[in-house]
């Protein structure tokens, strides 16, 4: 053995993975430019995936890698390594701080993948740690407040940051929850008891859809549905069938989106005017991707009717983030897939930018979706320049979030900049957007 191959045999999966991309690309006669087409990714993303020193690519960028370049999942297996190796050094790391050992972020050579604090691996020192704190047998009107209180910063947590603490936190709450309802309750409370616990599993499942975990989405959905018909909420209902639309949307199931927000419409006369407000902007995007777009712009002026007859104290807490900066944000969205058809930007681009001078601090998730939807559309239909200052605004503002729904409308952005590529701004954008989809 060589003294070259002796080095590589004690080399990181990590080195290994991205040397590896870099022999079967070169093997296969393509350029990092060429790669980044085939598998629908920026050229600075195959640049990333070929360096060693730094962050292991995405799981979905080795898979897309892996086909493209016929490695028989020899790319997947190395991230798989590498993603092992990492959790060791963080168990050896661990174990010498316990003994008195002096730990590092230099003493592991991996740069920016060694845990925040070194030694510390919260995960494995939770491992088979649960808190049982089962409720009383008879609940009352205190458990409904309870779950209340928590659903409210569960909600605020998520438009703050994303989907990722508070999904995984609110999972415990309503695991709790579920067995509130399994206690004794008098009859008065019991429609506000499954009207809250229905709420709670409502946030869950859309923190789970926001951090990409669509079978959890799905299981809590289902479980504030029940929540609702058992409690004889209607609101409930229509919002969970409405969330259940956009869910079934962004899978790619256009027909059971359509479904779901037509069911949700039924017996509207007991929705709130921002519920149908609501419903009618979802519609209105469903039937733009399938291509109905006439259609599309009549369902938005129906919603924007609704809306106009809102009363925000008679709305139930879910709806109270349906101010007027989300209406814009959220009808604009429904009109996007016309203007990009007609390569116009139109009304879509005002609502835009609507929604971004009107959203509040509260809302950055929101915010940062409106000027990622905004930038992609001067990408595509308007200017460059302007899109790539919006691009920059949207890298900033995504940073906090913990959100995969974020990273894929960044992704959009990205390969929409692909045709500006020319233009120094948007050059940059392309890179900033690169390093930030590392990150996730």
């Amino acid at each position: 053995m060589t003294e070259d191959e002796q080095d590589q045999e004690h080399e990181s999966a990590g080195v290994r993975l991205a040397r590896e991309i870099r022999r079967l690309r070169d093997q296969a006669g393509l350029s990092q430019p060429q790669l980044a087409k085939r598998i629908g990714y920026t050229r600075q993303y195959v640049s990333l995936a070929e360096r060693a020193d730094h962050n292991l690519p995405s799981a979905e960028i080795v898979r897309a890698l892996d086909d493209a370049l016929g490695a028989g999942g020899t790319l997947i297996a190395l991230r798989d390594q590498g993603k092992r190796e990492q959790k060791q050094l963080r168990r050896e790391s661990a174990a010498k701080q316990a003994h008195g050992q002096p730990t590092s972020f230099m003493s592991t050579g991996q740069g920016p993948n060694v845990p925040v604090v070194a030694g510390f691996d919260g995960s494995r020192l939770l491992d088979g740690l649960r808190l049982d704190s089962p409720p009383r047998r008879r609940v009352g009107r205190a458990e409904v407040e309870q779950v209340k209180l928590m659903t409210g910063a569960l909600a605020a947590s998520e438009n703050l940051y994303g989907g990722g603490m508070a999904g995984e936190a609110g999972m415990a709450h309503l695991r709790w929850a579920c067995r509130v309802l399994e206690a004794q309750s008098d009859s008065a409370i019991t429609p506000s008891l499954f009207e809250a616990v229905g709420n709670l599993a409502e946030v869950v499942a859309f923190s789970a859809f926001d951090v990409g975990d669509h079978p959890v989405a799905a299981r809590c959905f289902r479980i504030a549905l029940w929540c609702a018909e058992q409690g004889g909420s209607w609101e409930l209902r229509a919002a969970t069938l409405t969330d259940m639309a956009r869910h079934a949307l962004y899978l790619g199931d256009l027909d059971e989106a359509l479904s779901l927000v037509e069911f949700a419409q039924v017996r509207g006369d007991r929705l709130t005017a921002t519920a149908r407000a609501v419903t009618a902007v979802v519609r209105a995007r469903v039937l733009a991707m399938l291509g109905r777009h006439d259609e599309a712009a009549a369902e938005v002026g129906r919603a924007d009717a609704h809306f106009a007859e809102r009363q925000a104290a008679t709305d139930p807490p879910w709806l109270l983030y349906y101010d007027e900066a989300e209406h814009a944000g959220s009808s604009a969205r429904a009109l996007l897939p016309v203007a990009v058809a007609r390569t116009r930007q139109g009304e879509a681009a005002e609502r835009l930018g609507a929604a971004i001078r009107l959203h509040s601090d509260a809302y950055p998730r929101s915010r940062a979706f409106s000027t990622t939807r905004l930038a992609t559309l001067h990408m595509i239909a308007g200017d460059p320049h302007e899109a790539a200052v919006l691009g920059q605004r949207a890298v900033t503002d995504a940073a906090r979030l913990q959100s995969r729904r974020m990273s894929q409308e960044l992704h959009t952005l990205m390969r929409a900049s692909q045709r500006h590529l020319s233009i120094p701004e948007v050059a940059d954008l392309s890179r900033s957007l690169a390093a930030a989809a590392a990150d996730v």
